[in-house]
């Protein structure tokens, strides 16, 4: 079951970024899935799923919005490449 959020906009907001209404939400519904990520407050999957988007796309799509696929510190990613 899925539950909705209703953003108002001004009308017009779409035509000044210069896209289409449908082009407009769907970004709209992206950068929340991507901040949402980039806070840890959801994984990958689930944001994804939020966006209707396979989990590789949406990981692929992060760049568009500054956030990265994986955030690892300095130690984590020493540890990662020792147990690789």
């Amino acid at each position: 079951m899925a539950t909705q959020i209703v953003v108002d906009y001004p009308e017009s907001l779409p035509d000044v970024l210069r896209q289409t209404r449908s082009d407009f939400e769907q970004d709209a519904k992206l950068a929340m899935a991507a901040k949402l990520f980039e806070l840890g407050r959801l994984p990958s999957g689930m944001a994804a799923k939020m966006v209707g988007m396979s989990r590789v796309s949406f990981l692929l799509s992060l760049h568009r919005f500054g956030v990265a696929m994986v955030d690892l510190d300095e130690a984590e990613l020493s540890a990662d490449v020792e147990n690789a």
